[in-house]
C-alpha cells in the first residue's frame, strides 16, 4: 500500500493503474489532461501494460472507447465540461451497446461566459444517456470509485457504463492524503476481466450496434437498460460492502452526516458537501439540529435512501450547483419528484449556489438555515433561492462599469432573490 499526498487527478490515474486497463482513448481538456499526462507517462516508461492512443476529437475518443469495450478489453477514458457535451451523441450510443467502460468527468461549467471552474451541469446533462453515475467528495473516494466503477460496470446483472465525476480545481489539483492499495489486494476485489457478452472472433462473429425498425424492438432494449440501471443499485450495495471488508472504505448511495436527529437537513453532492458538513457543524453549535444528505450515486437514482434520510425532517433544503435555464435547480425537481407521493415529507426548499465555482460562504448557510426555519413557521418557501451575496454583487457592479455597462437598477440590491 502506497500513501501520500495526491491530486484527484492524480488519484484517477492510480485508479487505473491498479485496474490494470488495456486500452485509454484520449483527448485533452483543462483540468482533466493531468489525468491522461500521467497514464500516458506510466506507460511510456513501462511502468502500466496499456494501449494509449490520442484522438482527434471526445466523440471519436468515446467512440474508441465503446468500438474496443465491445471486443471484450478493460477500457478506460476521462473528458471535461465542453469535451463531454462534443462526444454527447456517443454516450448514448455505447451505453446502448451495453459496454463496462469507465469515463471520468473532471466538472467544469459549461461556456458561455466560459470559465475553468465547476458546476455540474456538464454531468447532469448526461443523467439520461444510460451511463450509471458516481459523484465524488474526497481524492481518495475518486480512487476508491474508480474500482467500484469497473466492478459495478462489468457485473453480468448491469453490464453499462459508467460516469464517476469530480470537480475540477477543487479536487483536481487539490492534494490530499490518499491510500492506493497494493494490485495483490486488488485483484481480490477486482480480477482480470473476462466478459462472456463481448468478444472479437472471425469464427464467431457479433454485433452491439444493431438496427431496429419499429418501436416495439426498440422499446424492448431501452427498458431492458433501464431495469439493468435500476438493479445496479443492489449490486452497488453488494460492492460497496465487499470493498469496505477488503479496503476498510466504505461507501454507501448515499451518506448521511449528523442526520439521525436532524430537523433541518442539506442535500448537495461532491466536493462542496465538505463545506455543507462545516456549516451543519456550526449551526449545531448555535443549537440547530442540522444535518447533511450527500448524493453520491445518481443514476440510478437512490430513492428508498433518500426517502429514508429525509422523511421526518422538518424541512429540506436542496442545494443546486448548477441551474436548468427556465426551470431551477435540477436536483430540486428530482427530490420533489420522489417525496411527491410521500405521506410524511418535510418541505423542501431550493437554493442554486457555487456555479462556475462560486463558492458558498458561511453566511449563505446561515441564510439557509434561516430560510428553513422561517419556512417551517409560515408552511410556505420562496423557490427557487439564488445565493449571491451583497459583496458579490458590489463586485459585479464594479466590473459593469468599467465595462460601461452600469444602469441605475445596478443601485438596488434585491436581497431577497439575491441571497442575504
Amino acid at each position: 500500500m502506497i500513501k501520500e499526498m495526491l491530486t484527484g487527478n492524480a488519484a484517477v490515474a492510480w485508479g487505473v493503474r491498479l485496474a490494470e486497463v488495456d486500452y485509454i482513448p484520449a483527448y485533452p481538456i483543462t483540468p482533466q489532461t493531468e489525468i491522461i499526462e500521467t497514464l500516458a507517462r506510466w506507460i511510456s516508461n513501462g511502468d502500466m501494460d496499456a494501449r494509449f492512443v490520442t484522438l482527434d476529437s471526445e466523440h471519436s475518443m468515446i467512440t474508441a472507447a465503446g468500438a474496443a469495450s465491445a471486443t471484450g478489453v478493460r477500457v478506460f477514458t476521462a473528458t471535461s465540461s465542453q469535451g463531454l457535451l462534443y462526444g454527447f451523441e456517443m454516450l448514448y450510443t455505447v451505453a446502448g451497446w451495453r459496454v463496462p467502460l469507465v469515463m471520468v468527468n473532471v466538472s467544469r461549467a459549461l461556456s458561455s461566459p466560459i470559465t475553468l471552474e465547476p458546476d455540474h451541469n456538464d454531468i447532469l446533462a448526461a443523467r439520461d444517456a444510460g451511463f450509471l453515475q458516481i459523484h465524488c467528495e474526497t481524492c481518495q473516494e475518486v480512487l476508491d470509485s474508480v474500482l467500484i466503477a469497473y466492478r459495478l460496470a462489468e457485473d453480468e446483472r448491469v453490464l453499462l457504463p459508467v460516469l464517476v465525476n469530480m470537480d475540477g480545481f477543487h479536487l483536481s489539483f487539490t492534494r490530499e492524503p490518499v491510500e492506493a492499495p497494493d494490485r495483490e489486494q486488488v485483484v481480490r476485489f477486482l480480477p482480470p476481466y473476462q466478459p462472456k457478452h463481448a468478444f472479437f472472433k472471425a469464427s464467431q462473429p457479433m454485433a452491439q450496434g444493431t438496427a431496429v425498425i419499429g418501436g416495439s424492438g426498440y422499446s424492448y432494449f431501452k427498458y431492458q437498460m433501464h431495469l439493468a440501471s435500476m438493479g445496479a443499485l443492489d449490486v452497488y450495495r453488494e460492492v460497496s460492502e465487499e470493498f469496505g471488508r477488503l479496503f476498510g472504505r466504505s461507501y454507501n448511495t448515499t451518506e448521511g452526516y449528523m442526520t439521525d436527529d436532524a430537523e433541518y437537513i442539506l442535500i448537495m453532492t461532491n466536493s462542496f458537501s465538505t463545506l455543507g458538513k462545516a456549516a451543519v457543524k456550526r449551526a449545531r453549535e448555535k443549537g440547530v439540529k442540522a444535518g447533511l444528505l450527500r448524493l453520491r450515486l445518481l443514476r440510478p437514482f437512490p430513492e428508498l435512501c433518500i426517502k429514508g434520510a429525509i422523511r421526518k425532517a422538518k424541512a429540506v433544503a436542496i442545494v443546486d450547483q448548477n441551474i436548468s435555464v427556465g426551470k431551477g435547480g435540477i436536483l430540486y425537481s428530482e427530490i420533489s419528484s420522489v417525496m411527491y407521493n410521500e405521506k410524511e415529507r418535510p418541505l423542501l426548499l431550493s437554493f442554486i449556489g457555487g456555479l462556475g465555482g462560486k463558492t458558498l460562504s458561511s453566511e449563505e448557510f446561515e441564510f439557509i438555515f434561516d430560510r428553513m426555519i422561517e419556512a417551517v413557521g409560515t408552511g410556505a418557501g420562496k423557490v427557487p433561492y439564488l445565493l449571491y451575496t451583497e459583496m458579490e454583487w458590489k463586485e459585479m457592479k464594479k466590473l459593469k462599469n468599467v465595462a460601461g455597462k452600469g444602469t441605475e437598477n445596478d443601485n438596488n440590491y434585491h436581497g431577497e432573490t439575491r441571497n442575504t
